[in-house]
């Protein structure tokens, strides 16, 4: 069932509300991401070719088709832990300042291609030090490596801007260098702060210094929570810890009881925690691939994404980890398109929803909203 109708604010009317997803449609739009992971996007090929220079032989098979299709069918697994161990191969090139401009570089290039206009993408610095880079070292080659990127993508005919997410390792000890690092860099394109990694035995408050400094110096935050752990999680990273954002967040759907599952009219109630975190607008950074690869959802028809949508929870709708996903943000919208129904109005809501999310300053997400996605929209379901 498409949420449009149910927002009561479709703006360009019912001919665009009809307006089914095509591959077309899905990739010409303007879309914002705010989940997406640097090391778990790199093009295959980009691997292989990273291996060679710096001498890793990890890799499964040096064959590009075939080392694209490892990382998503090694993600499958069911399991989040088991997911996360195919970074090892992504991570295991990372680390100089070459490997780390390209990468970056290649990001926002292929976002670009993609019809995404805005992009937080994270990582974590941590993990680039095994030859010696310092961690500002890190940051600095990636924020050039986003800014070559962008100017290469203008140059191509296409505009993209990339906010950076810096993230600490929940099961590590270095959250209170990186929360400072995105103050020290939050005038050169840091936006915002992470923790990401296994959830379970790793609560949230074991970064609470991190997270007080970062509210002290009026810096943003996301929390990777309600992934593989449930309500706790999300509880935690609300009101312990003050996130802004929630990382992924399925697991909210755990406190709503829908009396008839099987119909768009059963009656529904929230929990006070889903209550909370619909009625304080609090984002929602969905992953729907990445969710059925780990377990999170049973199937993408059953990804609770189509009934917090319809409950009008701020949605948005994410990649977070491209190759291991074998996805785009294009893809994603037409997996929802054919799930649930979505439209092309449902593709601008979500798309709104999102960068009014964002870690930028509001005069520069309500000029994206107002010069770049609402006439992009308009152009797109014009008669």
């Amino acid at each position: 069932m498409s949420v449009a109708p149910a927002l009561g604010e479709r703006g360009y009317g019912d001919a665009m509300t009809s307006l089914a997803l095509t591959p077309s449609l899905a990739q010409t739009a303007p879309k914002v991401l705010l989940h997406d992971h640097l090391d778990g996007g790199l093009r295959p090929a980009t691997v292989i070719e990273l291996a060679d220079a710096s001498g890793y032989a990890g890799l499964p098979t040096r064959d590009p088709g075939e080392l694209g299709a490892w990382f998503s069918a090694a993600a499958s697994s069911g399991s989040l832990e088991e997911y996360l161990t195919t970074f090892a191969h992504t991570v295991g090139v990372m680390q100089t300042r070459e490997a780390l401009v390209r990468v970056a570089a290649e990001c926002a290039e292929d976002l670009a291609a993609d019809g995404v206009v805005y992009a937080e993408v994270r990582y974590a610095p941590e993990l680039s030090l095994e030859q010696d880079l310092s961690l500002v070292e890190v940051v600095e080659a990636v924020q050039d490596g986003f800014r070559l990127g962008e100017a290469q993508a203008k140059a191509s005919g296409r505009s993209i801007r990339i906010g950076t997410l810096l993230t600490a390792m929940r099961h590590a000890a270095r959250s209170r260098e990186v929360a400072e690092l995105v103050v020290a860099f939050r005038d050169d394109g840091v936006v915002g702060f992470d923790i990401a990694g296994a959830e379970a035995g790793f609560p949230p408050t074991r970064h609470l210094d991190a997270f007080e400094y970062l509210r002290r110096e009026n810096a943003h935050f996301t929390i990777h929570a309600g992934e593989a752990f449930g309500l706790p999680s999300i509880w935690e990273a609300l009101q312990w810890c003050g996130a802004d954002r929630l990382g992924h967040g399925v697991r909210i759907v755990d406190d709503i009881t829908v009396s008839d599952s099987g119909s768009d009219s059963g009656e529904v109630r929230l929990g006070r925690l889903a209550a909370y975190v619909r009625d304080k607008r609090i984002p929602l950074e969905m992953c729907p691939t990445s969710n059925v690869q780990t377990g999170a959802a049973a199937s993408i028809a059953e990804h609770p994404i189509g009934l917090l949508a319809r409950l009008r929870f701020r949605v948005t709708l994410n990649t977070d980890n491209r190759l291991m996903s074998a996805t785009s943000l294009s893809r994603e919208l037409m997996l929802l398109g054919e799930a649930f129904g979505w439209t092309l109005e449902d593709a601008r809501w979500v798309t709104i929803n999102a960068m009014k999310s964002s870690f930028l300053p509001f005069d520069e997400r309500l000029a994206l909203i107002d010069e770049v996605i609402k006439p992009g929209y308009a152009a797109l379901g014009a008669p």
